[in-house]
């Protein structure tokens, strides 16, 4: 599908088409997730203006990902295969690979440390708050399970660049301190 034209009008009264065709309300929880998804798309489009070469390239297939998880869930019903199980294998390599670069964790961190490091933490808890979207759509509605394990893993790769981000720039990371 191609946006042949941005204002459609279409939407005025409260309603939205979804890729098959329907009109939904624009407080359907179908369309929360598909706006949850690309409020998480932005975000990362944000942090994005930070990163070096490679973390860019990273987050760009993420982009495409997310884009690929919008697109099937703009139609209901349909098994597309937009997101292939390889793109869920491909988070955990990247986790992986880039854990074995950390010390381990004695406990939870702050997140913050500087701008990038930050932005990621955040692209990381509005990663979290799309996948509670999606659980909320997928106890009424059908929802690939990729999709859900999908975002669970981005969720845990944001936190480890966010560390890695950090140990790269030197900057100590802030162990949660829970007596104060």
């Amino acid at each position: 599908m191609r946006i042949t034209k941005v204002t459609t009008k279409t939407g005025d009264s409260g309603e939205t088409g979804l890729g098959n065709g329907e009109r939904v309300s624009k407080n359907n929880i179908r369309v929360h997730a598909m706006g949850s998804i690309d409020k998480l798309n932005s975000i990362i489009g944000w942090t994005r203006t930070l990163a070096n070469a490679n973390i860019d390239k990273t987050l760009g297939l993420i982009q495409q990902d997310l884009f690929n998880i919008g697109g099937e869930l703009a139609i209901p019903e349909v098994e597309m295969n937009l997101l292939e199980e390889s793109r869920l294998e491909w988070l955990d390599m990247l986790t992986d690979q880039y854990n074995e670069k950390l010390p381990p964790l004695d406990e939870f961190i702050l997140p913050g440390g500087n701008e990038f490091s930050s932005r990621l933490h955040i692209s990381r808890a509005e990663c979290r708050e799309t996948e509670r979207t999606l659980i909320g759509l997928s106890e009424q509605e059908y929802v690939s399970d990729l999709h859900k394990k999908y975002l669970n893993r981005l969720s845990d790769l944001f936190f480890v660049i966010a560390r890695i981000v950090m140990s790269d720039q030197k900057i100590e990371e802030i162990s949660w301190d829970y007596n104060k």
